[in-house]
């Protein structure tokens, strides 16, 4: 069976005539779990799926019949706790093939998966596993203190597994290796909620965007075409991206499963260089997904001549004219850069085989997209006009709802487009441009931050009455945090800048913490109190 089955874009054809001709397969009945794993262990069964370094030790790979069987003894030991269709689990795992045997063991039982960062502190925790009701978790001896310490604070939390048999959970593979392979998958519509990942907003807590399984489906000609007539034999996809967010998860990890494609399980605790471009070499990477920032890191050392990627897709935030130049100088391959959100992901993108991609231009409507720019009453705009990038509704990618806030979910459309929070144009030959968000959300690294948990956090601390926060221009990351608080009375600022940082990066995650703190003396707000960002970024 080759690579390609299933594949949604057949080519080689230009990307207007592969768009007319698109049409999205009518599907009674679709699952992750079938889909990206079962399909393959019935016909190919040793096909490699997983290969997974491990320090101090052999690689090891795993099969589609391997992730198979095994996720098939979690799903059947989840069934003997109660766990069922509807119930929510919570992956608190770095990229690991336990990630992928939970995410498939809850599919085969109609369940949905709530990816979870493992950089999230106790705070960013608590308030995702409360808002989802997680019945389970599946964690690491790294991050298991961090869910026992909030567990009492989580009533519909009833087991936590350890794939590292720490004390205090369930040992993971104690339990799959006690269980029989039993359970009969269940059948799951397109629409049957399958994944809840939790995307930051500007007004608000974390909102869970809740997926149906089609939402597999509805990344597949992103990944197809941004990588250049995805799969072509021998590809090998990897990517530094964590696989909680829908970056890792859906650009990548899921996408080439379902095309029976190796994936490289492998996340570097601090991405450098030199030890990025040795895995790649080491392990025969042809494909990677790989965010501006971490390009920004491989610019600094020049790639060695035994590099063989076939191609590289990036996104997150803007790619820039001067590394799309960088990768077709240095790569020896045209980067090609796609756009998306949480809630509606590979909207836009390019394909260097087939279109010729504009420096600056993060690409054109996805084969099966439908994408405008519109005015704020919703009404499409004509090429050059600047409005808010949206796309329409009956997009496979496109989420369900946010979980438990249908007035978030209504004010995410205009009529049938759903807003991207995004500014930007098309010009006349049908190539988008971004211009700015319309929203505050900070996107640093290819992660997009929420400024009020953050602020939340730092409000919490006995010395600051009000906080604020905003993203600033970095060369590296595209933007880092920057922290205004408004001291309470009597309070020293002293010391206090280093203090306030640590609190966010130990209380919700490293990755949301400021870089600088500012005190003074009032937050510039709107009548109705809400803080206004603009204003602040222009200070």
């Amino acid at each position: 069976m080759s690579s390609g089955l299933n594949r949604t874009i057949e080519g080689p054809a230009d990307w207007d005539t592969l768009r007319r001709g698109f049409s999205w397969p009518e599907l009674e009945y679709f699952n992750i779990a079938d889909a990206a794993c079962e399909k393959w262990a019935a016909v190919a069964p040793d096909r490699v799926a997983l290969i997974h370094p491990r320090e101090g030790a052999a690689t090891k790979t795993y099969s589609f019949g391997e992730l198979s069987r095994l996720s098939g003894k979690f799903a059947s030991v989840l069934k003997s706790t109660g766990f069922g269709h509807g119930d929510r689990l919570g992956v608190l795992l770095p990229q690991a093939p336990e990630t992928v045997l939970a995410h498939f063991a809850t599919y085969k039982l109609g369940g949905i998966v709530v990816p979870l960062f493992t950089l999230f502190g106790e705070d960013g925790l608590r308030f995702r596993l409360e808002n989802s009701g997680a019945k389970v978790v599946v964690t690491d001896s790294a991050n298991l203190q961090k869910v026992l310490n909030i567990a009492a604070d989580l009533p519909e939390l009833e087991d936590v597994f350890c794939i590292d048999g720490s004390p205090g959970a369930r040992d993971f593979w104690g339990a799959v290796l006690a269980h029989r392979n039993d359970v009969v998958p269940v059948q799951t519509k397109p629409d049957t909620p399958a994944l809840l990942v939790y995307t930051s907003g500007t007004t608000g807590p974390p909102k869970g965007a809740l997926h149906g399984h089609r939402v597999l489906l509805g990344h597949l000609p992103g990944v197809e075409t941004h990588h250049d007539f995805f799969p072509q034999d021998g590809d090998l996809m990897w990517t530094p991206a964590d696989w909680a967010w829908m970056g890792g998860l859906m650009d990548a990890l899921l996408p080439a499963l379902y095309h029976g494609v190796p994936v490289l399980t492998h996340r570097l605790a601090r991405f450098e260089a030199d030890a990025a471009y040795a895995l790649m070499i080491e392990h025969g990477v042809r494909n990677a997904f790989l965010p501006p920032t971490a390009l920004k890191f491989l610019r600094q050392v020049p790639p060695p001549e035994t590099l063989n990627l076939r191609t590289v897709a990036s996104g997150g935030e803007a790619l820039g004219a001067e590394l799309f130049e960088w990768g077709r100088t240095h790569l020896g391959l045209t980067i090609n850069e796609f756009y998306g959100s949480t809630e509606c992901n590979l909207v836009l993108g390019n394909s260097a085989s087939i279109m010729t991609p504009k420096p600056g231009s993060t690409g054109k409507a996805v084969p099966g997209k439908e994408v405008a720019v519109i005015d704020f009453t919703g009404q499409i705009l004509g090429p050059g006009e600047i409005g808010e990038i949206a796309v329409k509704r009956g997009d496979p990618a496109m989420f369900l709802e946010y979980w438990g806030r249908p007035g978030k979910t209504a004010e995410k459309f205009a009529g049938d487009w759903l807003r991207m929070g995004d500014e930007g144009y098309m010009d006349e030959e049908g190539y988008f441009f971004f211009s700015a968000r319309t929203d505050d959300v900070i996107t640093s690294s290819g992660y997009r931050i929420g400024p009020v948990e953050i602020e939340e956090c730092l409000s919490g601390h006995e010395a600051v009455a009000m906080a604020a926060a905003i993203g600033v221009p970095d060369a590296e990351r595209g933007e880092v945090v920057k922290a205004f608080v408004v001291l309470a009375d009597g309070a020293s600022f002293d010391g206090l800048e280093a203090e306030l940082i640590g609190r966010v990066r130990d209380r919700i995650s490293p990755h949301v913490a400021p870089k600088t703190i500012v005190a003074i003396k009032d937050l510039p707000m709107t009548a109705t109190g809400k803080i206004m960002r603009k204003d602040l970024k222009e200070l």
